[in-house]
Parts: C-alpha cells; structure tokens; sequence
C-alpha cells in the first residue's frame, strides 16, 4: 500500500484517514473534526456538460493530498474525490478507470507554469491524468510502459517525475508528458518522490530500500543514495526552505537528512506502527507523522529544535 494519507497544511491543521473519514485535527486546540465521510454514498456537486463525474460510496482511499483549500483523494478501485475545503459537499468524484486493478497511487495538486492550479493522479492502469480545479475536466492523459506508482511536478511546473513498477524513472515534459531524460540506479520499483524547492534536485525512493538525489542538470548518475533501515523508502518531503529532507520506510522508521551537509547528515526517528504518511509543516518548524497501527494509531509531532534539528515533542 502506498503511504501519503496525512498533510499539514499550517503548524497546527493536519489532515488524516481514520477508517474511512478524513479527518481534520488541530494541535493547538487538541481537538478532532471530520472533513469527509467516504463510507456513506458521495454525490458530486459540479454538474457540468460533458463532465465525467459519478457518485461513489465506501470508497477505500489509497492515497490524498491537501494544498490551497483543496482536498484530493484516490482510491483503491481508481477512484478520485475532490473537495473545496470552505464549500459544503463533494466538487467532483468518479472512476478514472475500469481496469480490474485500478488503484489510484497517488495525487498530486500543482500550479502550471501559467499560474493555474491542476490535479494529477497516478494510476496501476499505467495512465497520468491531470485535471483543471476550475471545471475538473480532464485535460491530458500519458500512458507509460508500467503501472504508475509516484509523479511530482517540478516547482516551476515544467518538469514531470514519473516512478513506477520499473527500475527507471522518467522525467517528461509536464505539458507533453513526453519523456526528457531518464534516471537509472535504482534496483527495484519505485514508490516515491520529491522535488526540492529550488527545482534543480529531485528525490526518489524505491523499494531497493534507498533514496536517490538527482540533480537535473546531470541525470547521467545520482549525486547521493542515501539508505533506509529495513523497508522501502514510501514517502518523501521536504521543508519549504528546503533545509531538511525526510524519507518514511513502509513501518517504524523516519529518516531526516540535512542537505546542507551534502545529505550527508541525518537523524533516524525510531517509531512503532505502519507509518501512514509524513508531512513538514509550511513554515518548516514542525514535522507530523501519522501511523496506522490499529492500537497505536496516532499522529506524532516533532518540532524543530534551532540548536539540533528535530526533538519530538511528547503529548
């Protein structure tokens, strides 16, 4: 299964699955809300000519992402949900695909290099599809050789990485999806990736049980392969000052790398339970895990400390 149920979206408002609601809790007032129910039946509001949209219900969500008062969703039969945080209802939701083994991997929220926000998803029926927020019609589909696992746009918007069941990533033109390099190193599928914000080094974390950093300007050889203790490296962020880099294994540990020592140096965070997605806060202050373990099940916050980079901070 593939890991990035939780975000955090301000230093004190993380979103999390719990069963099937998606679920907004508030570290400063210690208090839990729900923000979406996807066991009872779904009814989209958009109702535009031509558009695609169905009702869903109990919807096993595979995967999310929060960004601009935006809430995007898969699901682990192709599904796509997609929620105006300050609107009541469910904008859009439908099927992206009738393949048996359709699940939707992952979901991404970008701005294009014109300044308009899109949606992305990554399906296992080996198709990117992207999505305006406006209408939420469907504007490009790409079709790889393999099911796709990972995508992460570029910060400028113009550079597409595209992981999945190969050894290979892809970089591809994000208008075209046409690919534009290739990046080989790795030994497994991929599962993960991340840009950092300066555009010019990308992530990627594979099964192979390492994370490989790229710089994009030379795609010959990875600069850095930084390793994981046990499991698969399945998700990746970095701060928004890109000081820092965190890399989750599928249970129990985090790792934090600090990229000013070269990735070099890091902190390994020993945890207890499937780890159900990591998120840095947008100040870069604060570092939320989420696990998934039916007794243990939890969110952990870990703040910055300005001597030393990370100490947890007990609840």
């Amino acid at each position: 299964m593939l890991r990035n149920l939780l975000w955090a979206t301000s230093k004190h408002d993380v979103y999390l699955m719990q069963n099937f609601s998606v679920m907004h809790w508030n570290s400063l007032h210690r208090r839990g809300s729900e923000v979406l129910n996807v066991a009872k039946p779904i009814v989209p509001t958009e109702k535009q000519p031509g558009l695609l949209a169905r009702p869903l219900s109990r919807v096993q969500i595979s995967t999310m992402a929060v960004k601009d008062n935006l809430l995007v969703a898969g699901g682990f039969q192709g599904e796509l949900i997609c929620k105006h945080m300050k609107q009541p209802g469910v904008a859009f939701c439908s099927k992206l695909t009738t393949d048996e083994n359709a699940i939707t991997n992952a979901v991404d929220i970008f701005q294009n290099p014109t300044g308009s926000m899109r949606v992305m998803t990554a399906n296992n029926d080996a198709q990117v599809r992207v999505f305006d927020i406006e209408k939420f019609a469907c504007l490009n589909r790409f079709s790889f050789e393999w099911s796709v696992n990972n995508t992460s746009v570029s910060p400028d918007g113009k550079l597409l990485a595209v992981l999945g069941d190969s050894a290979d990533c892809l970089i591809a033109d994000a208008q075209s999806g046409k690919a534009v390099g290739g990046l080989k190193g790795h030994l497994d599928y991929c599962f993960s990736s991340a840009w950092h914000p300066d555009g010019r080094i990308l992530a990627t974390g594979n099964q192979d049980t390492t994370c490989r950093l790229w710089d994009i300007r030379n795609l010959s050889e990875s600069l850095a392969v930084l390793k994981g203790r046990m499991g698969a490296i399945r998700a990746i962020k970095f701060t928004s000052d890109g000081r820092f880099m965190a890399m989750a294994e599928p249970a129990d540990f985090v790792h934090i790398i600090d990229t000013q020592s070269g990735y070099a140096k890091g902190q390994e965070i020993d945890l207890f339970g499937e780890i159900a997605g990591i998120s840095f806060s947008p100040d870069s202050e604060a570092l939320f895990v989420g696990v998934a373990d039916r007794t243990y099940g939890s969110v952990l916050e870990f703040n910055k400390r300005h001597y030393n980079p990370y100490q947890e901070i007990v609840f």
